[in-house]
């Protein structure tokens, strides 16, 4: 996937992607992410921001922006438009999941009070990490594309591990134990250590269950039960077949 981002701010950016899962995905070419400096799109008596008309803060300004959205396409004509916002639809795992599906996308990051209207024509989609007011897009940017990558193939090899994540079927991540055994004078269930993979399965599912109500109760009626009996089945046909 080719991953442009367009921001005021690209020092942000410089060694955020330096650790990793992206890293790796940034080396191997699975990932290839591109930064544009908004400010290098302002020509000779222009601002990169200016006063909102009819009063109020700082907006960005149509021109340079537009100029920063042709750049990015011009060698991308398909790229999906991504700009952030506190207005945007809400991120979730099944936004990341369809997102994660696009050969190039450009990441737009807003700031002070936003873009100018007239260039919300040139987006495909406006998205927000959330119910809270950020100092601007860069750090919502890192969040989407952390997301994202984790769902591009061969960025995690391990697909198990992809599905078994907290929100992948709108269910909560179970318990997780390592060594040692005892702790605190608290054991590790002696379920994981049973070496029967389908109890476990059954064990973890029923932790998840029983974390999402209690922690995340508005994703239950999210859950769907014809795909989670269809895992299900699937790790009991796999438990008998070994």
């Amino acid at each position: 996937m080719k991953i442009i981002i367009i921001t005021m701010f690209p020092k942000i950016f410089k060694n955020i992607f330096n650790y990793g899962l992206i890293k790796k995905a940034i080396v191997n070419n699975i990932i290839k992410l591109i930064i544009l400096d908004l400010k290098k799109f302002v020509s000779l008596g222009e601002k990169i921001d200016n006063y909102s008309y009819g009063g109020g803060g700082m907006v960005i300004s149509c021109n340079p922006l537009y100029k920063s959205i042709l750049k990015a396409k011009e060698n991308n004509k398909k790229s999906k438009i991504i700009y952030l916002s506190p207005q945007g639809k809400k991120l979730n795992q099944n936004y990341i999941n369809n997102l994660s599906k696009f050969k190039s996308i450009i990441i737009i990051c807003g700031r002070y009070e936003g873009i100018d209207e007239r260039i919300k024509s040139k987006i495909d989609y406006e998205i927000s990490i959330g119910d809270y007011i950020l100092s601007g897009g860069e750090i919502p940017a890192i969040v989407l594309i952390d997301s994202i990558s984790r769902l591009i193939p061969g960025v995690i090899k391990n697909k198990i591990s992809i599905n078994n994540e907290s929100f992948y079927n709108n269910l909560l991540d179970f318990p997780h134990y390592t060594r040692p055994y005892i702790f605190l004078n608290m054991k590790v269930p002696s379920i994981l250590l049973s070496g029967n993979h389908f109890e476990i399965y059954k064990w973890r599912l029923k932790q998840s269950l029983i974390n999402t109500w209690i922690n995340r109760p508005d994703l239950i009626n999210k859950i769907n039960l014809k795909k989670l009996k269809k895992i299900f089945l699937n790790n009991f046909k796999n438990f008998i077949n070994k």
